[in-house]
């Protein structure tokens, strides 16, 4: 593989720093540029990786012109994800724009369309998409045995998003109860909420297990918190013809589950024909029960292989071997799981049941 040379632009989610961190350690790329408006938000990662003053800046135009990268990581606010995508894309670089895809489905669209300029590649990194349980879980249904999947209920969150930052360096409660009042993450407009930050992982990689599967109908319902102007908890119910899924989000679980699994566990249970499997965030094994064998019976997960263990390496091997973008990372993909965040979130909303939005 060639050097290849990569620029973070936009710091607001704390997931710039892991990803920085991920080219930092990888044997073919180089951090070339980092740029934000506000310097402090680049301050840990301007340390981290030792990135000289001439590679910093706070103009995106200065920083693409003068760093040439072949792929720029953006993390920026949900609401901004279009307008930076706009801007980044007029030059011929491909881009990883973390999680979630869009504030909704017209900015989605309006981003693939931007792409297309310099027919360039566009990833959306879904960080579960990486998690060798999930994957396995994945493997199991495309084997068949346990017949075709019917449901998938999915429990995901946090204990909030300012209790941590890249590298998952812990927050007080103190700083944290200080950094809420101008904290994008709980402001309306920007695309705060748990709904918003957590919705999309399950409906997208539900749909991935689903092999692209839309639901007909969305329901959803929302805490309502005094002074709080964005959700913490949410629960979405998709009709799948005859079958109810269950996609639910919470910012305030009682651990984060990268320490210590709260309960409900994090992650999904998968509900077939002919069995169930449930694979649990960060665990080294994912449990099966069918019809023939009501005992749980453990599968231990596989390791990921070379060029499929990060979104920094995945998104590199493509551009190198000129592959698709495929699974929960491609932007046509993902579109499916907007669709549903939209319809939940006006669901919400209305205080009614909804169809799925159109494409």
């Amino acid at each position: 593989m060639k050097k290849w040379r990569v620029a973070g632009i936009n710091f607001d989610h704390l997931h710039m720093g892991d990803l920085l961190r991920e080219v930092y350690n990888h044997a073919f790329a180089e951090i070339v540029g980092v740029c934000d408006l506000d310097q402090n938000k680049m301050q840990s990662a301007i340390s981290n990786f030792n990135i000289p003053n001439n590679l910093v800046f706070n103009n995106l135009d200065k920083c693409i012109l003068e760093t040439n990268p072949d792929l720029v990581i953006t993390c920026p606010a949900t609401a901004d994800h279009a307008n930076y995508l706009e801007k980044i894309s007029k030059y011929p670089v491909h881009i990883l724009i973390e999680k979630p895809f869009a504030p909704n489905t017209s900015e989605a669209k309006r981003m693939i369309e931007s792409m297309k300029i310099h027919n360039k590649k566009l990833a959306i990194n879904w960080p579960l998409a990486w998690y060798p349980c999930h994957v396995k879980a994945k493997k199991i249904l495309e084997k068949g045995f346990i017949g075709e999947l019917r449901e998938v209920h999915f429990y995901d969150g946090n204990r909030g998003p300012l209790y941590h930052l890249a590298d998952k360096i812990e927050v007080s409660e103190e700083e944290v109860e200080k950094k809420k009042k101008d904290s994008w993450w709980y402001k309306k407009e920007l695309g705060g909420g748990s709904l918003l930050d957590y919705l999309g992982y399950g409906t997208t990689l539900g749909t991935w297990f689903f092999n692209g599967k839309k639901p007909e109908t969305v329901t959803t319902i929302t805490d309502k918190v005094p002074n709080i102007e964005v959700d913490q908890h949410s629960i979405t119910i998709c009709r799948y013809g005859k079958y109810l899924s269950k996609f639910e989000t919470k910012w305030g679980t009682f651990s984060d589950p990268w320490t210590t699994q709260p309960q409900p566990k994090c992650g999904f249970v998968l509900v077939c024909e002919g069995g169930t499997i449930s694979s649990y965030d960060f665990e080294k094994y994912i449990s099966i029960q069918t019809k023939k064998n009501r005992d749980l019976e453990k599968i231990d997960v596989d390791e990921l292989p070379v060029g499929k263990r990060s979104p920094v390496e995945y998104v590199l091997d493509c551009i190198e071997n000129d592959k698709l973008i495929e699974g929960p990372l491609n932007p046509e993909f993902c579109l499916i799981g907007q669709r549903i965040v939209d319809t939940a979130y006006q669901s919400s909303f209305e205080g009614k049941t909804l169809n799925l939005i159109n494409g």
